[in-house]
């Protein structure tokens, strides 16, 4: 039984090409940091941060703030 192979899987997709589709609808990062020793949380860091383009459709927030 042979299973014919998938057309994706040999595609190659440049840098430049996939930062402009996930920017074109925006990214969501977060993350979490928490540096400790001996069980005692010293450092704590949340990062929740919006990438996006920024277009006619779309205008930057900081417009007004020159």
């Amino acid at each position: 039984m042979s299973t014919a192979p998938n057309p994706l899987a040999q595609r190659r997709v440049a840098l430049v090409d996939l930062l402009d589709r996930l920017l074109a609808g925006g990214v969501v990062i977060t993350g979490d940091l928490t540096l400790r020793i001996a069980d005692v949380d010293l450092v704590r860091v949340d990062l929740r941060a919006l990438i996006s383009s920024v277009n006619e459709d779309v205008p930057s927030p900081w417009e007004g703030y020159r």
